[in-house]
């Protein structure tokens, strides 16, 4: 377990966990998506889709026929030019969007609020989520998708940094984190193990249970 030397209460900027370089604001700052309120709207603001890897891409490709009658026209029109991810201008791999900002696998429907059962109405939602819980297909969504906010950037010597992305859309998210006392690596806890094994994920809260018995936390 690392020990820090900082000065008592001030948490390092960034905090390691195996070869995961952390922001210290994953660990402090409180956040809960709350659909009602934005209804995806993550999914279709931003001048770019979802980072993708090229397994990704694979697997989203083979997901095609099942999810192609819940995709847009538009969508629909615009995999058939360039398919389902392309480079971005920063030179990411990326899903491919419509209008300049849509992910070509959103589309909107009803779905019912986890905690309180009520219809939210009218959300954007993702056609890959969708077959994978009906169980037309394996793969769910991009990682990348199930990580938000959290962003990851691989930074050489096989280091990967996690970083918190914050945007004005999930405004609410944080007031729902805030009431429900969550922060981000809790929120996104399943996404964390998904992406980097159970094994890492309790290296973490080993971390973080060092930390506030050592009063960083």
């Amino acid at each position: 377990m690392p020990k820090f030397n900082q000065k008592m209460n001030q948490l390092p900027p960034i905090i390691q966990v195996g070869d995961v370089l952390l922001s210290s604001e994953i660990l402090t700052e409180k956040f809960c998506c709350d659909l009602s309120v934005c209804k995806g709207e993550c999914c279709v603001e931003g001048d770019a889709g979802a980072p993708v890897t090229f397994d990704e891409v694979a697997e989203i490709e083979n997901c095609l026929d099942e999810v192609w009658g819940d995709l847009s026209a538009s969508a629909q029109a615009v995999i058939d030019k360039q398919g389902v991810a392309y480079t971005d201008q920063e030179g990411d791999l990326v899903t491919s969007i419509v209008r300049g900002k849509d992910c070509v696998f959103t589309y909107y429907g009803d779905i019912e609020d986890w905690n309180t059962h009520l219809p939210i109405r009218n959300c954007c939602l993702c056609a890959l989520e969708k077959a994978y819980r009906a169980g037309r297909n394996r793969f769910c969504k991009p990682v990348s998708c199930a990580l938000y906010p959290i962003r990851e950037k691989r930074i050489g010597e096989g280091l990967i940094g996690l970083n918190y992305n914050r945007w004005s859309v999930c405004k609410m998210a944080v007031a729902k984190g805030i009431q429900e006392n969550l922060r981000l690596y809790e929120f996104l806890r399943d996404p964390l193990i998904r992406r980097f094994g159970e094994a890492w994920y309790q290296e973490l809260l080993d971390t973080v249970k060092e930390l506030k018995a050592q009063g960083y936390l």
